[in-house]
């Protein structure tokens, strides 16, 4: 097997193949129903479908005098008022009704005058001409029937509980959550000469995306043993981790057991730091797995921009508007190269310093960025978020950073 520098993939490419494995995977999870309140991180079944519109009558917004704009001042006010809870009345020609903010529009009325605007008088209204539509919230307006307003596989968050409410749904269907087992592989980690610094962090991003994470030891640098523990875990969970043992050295031996196992679906992403990466489907035990490299900032790196959508679906990555500090020049091109930065708040908005530059509090590089140092580099994790380029960046030139909250 030869996955040689041909072979590597770009980003986009890298994650639509884990999508589509997620689509293949879904599907073989059981289902269950939630309560609302329980939605967050949460995977849908099925479409959500507006059954009905919403609102399913006109509604006021305000306090005062529901009738049909289109009739002259003065108008005969009735007896009744009208409650959110009620149902809508009938007005006559040439009638108002007192109506409270919510409660149902008469299906002959168009418009409400704020009570602080009216005038009364032996029974008659009078205000300022209205235009139809003031101060009412249309049927439909919100939601109408037929519309799907959730798609299968998509992720659910607390927000949507105010959507899903509104449909008068209590409970919705939902994926169980994926089963993930981490495995750390490499002899100095197994023997404790090093620390693990990724597992506890994997753990922690894979539980963050809504799914379940067990760390199950680690094993050395011996093909065989790497091999039997993550065959052993692909029968245990829905995916795989595992971390270290992805280059191609003579102990790299997990790329090989992968192809072994199943089908390396890819294996190195265009992307410094954290390109030897790899995705395997592994069908005969209807499992996938995924091997990070073992530099924990690579490994950070390459989790959140390929890996994530596995787990959550396509989610895009918000960014916040920045100006560069310094000039960054870059390596070998054909890479996306992604750099952390702090973000400082200046009169014209925010300022970005690459967080591994030689004037900020981790000194890595100093005009040429360097993702093999950096990746290594723990101090790095302080960054508030990265910057993706392809090109080198100038001092003064604008950059989008994608904030470290959006990936995690």
């Amino acid at each position: 097997m030869d996955h040689g520098h041909e072979e590597m993939c770009w980003r986009g490419e890298a994650t639509n193949r884990v999508l589509n494995r997620r689509s293949d995977a879904l599907s073989s999870l059981e289902t269950e129903s939630v309560s609302l309140d329980d939605i967050g991180g949460r995977t849908l079944a099925e479409p959500i479908v507006a059954e009905h519109d919403v609102p399913e009558h006109d509604r006021a917004t305000m306090d005062g005098y529901a009738f049909d704009a289109t009739e002259d001042y003065p108008l005969r006010l009735t007896d009744e008022e009208v409650f959110p809870e009620d149902e809508p009345p009938s007005i006559e020609v040439g009638e108002a009704v007192a109506i409270a903010t919510g409660a149902p529009l008469p299906p002959e009325a168009n418009a409400v005058l704020k009570r602080e605007e009216s005038s009364i008088e032996d029974g008659l209204l009078r205000g300022e001409p209205l235009e139809p539509g003031t101060y009412t919230y249309e049927r439909g307006s919100n939601l109408s029937a037929g519309e799907t307003l959730f798609e299968r596989g998509e992720r659910l968050s607390p927000k949507d509980a105010i959507l899903l409410g509104d449909l008068g749904r209590e409970t919705v269907p939902v994926y169980e959550r994926f089963s993930t087992g981490l495995l750390a592989t490499g002899t100095e980690i197994h023997e404790g000469r090093i620390a693990d610094l990724d597992s506890d962090m994997l753990a922690g991003l894979v539980r963050s995306w809504g799914h379940t994470a067990t760390y199950e030891g680690s094993v050395p640098d011996d093909y065989d043993r790497v091999e039997a523990a993550i065959d052993r875990l692909a029968r245990e969970y829905d995916v795989v981790v595992t971390t270290g043992g992805t280059s191609v050295g003579h102990k790299d031996h997990v790329i090989r057991a992968l192809d072994s196992l199943g089908t390396v679906s890819f294996h190195r992403v265009r992307i410094r730091p954290g390109k030897p990466i790899a995705m395997a489907t592994l069908p005969d035990r209807d499992a996938v797995a995924f091997a990070i490299p073992g530099k924990p900032i690579g490994a950070h790196t390459i989790s959140t921009f390929v890996m994530r959508p596995f787990f959550t679906g396509e989610t895009p990555h918000p960014t916040v508007d920045a100006t560069m500090t310094h000039d960054v020049e870059l390596g070998p091109d054909g890479f996306e190269y992604v750099i952390p930065v702090l973000l400082e708040e200046s009169d014209d908005g925010y300022e970005a310093t690459g967080l591994g530059y030689a004037d900020s509090p981790l000194s890595v590089y100093d005009r040429q960025f360097d993702p093999s140092v950096l990746s290594s580099s723990t101090r790095a994790s302080n960054a508030d978020g990265v910057v993706l380029t392809e090109s080198p960046l100038e001092k003064g030139a604008p950059v989008s950073v994608v904030p470290y909250s959006v990936l995690e």
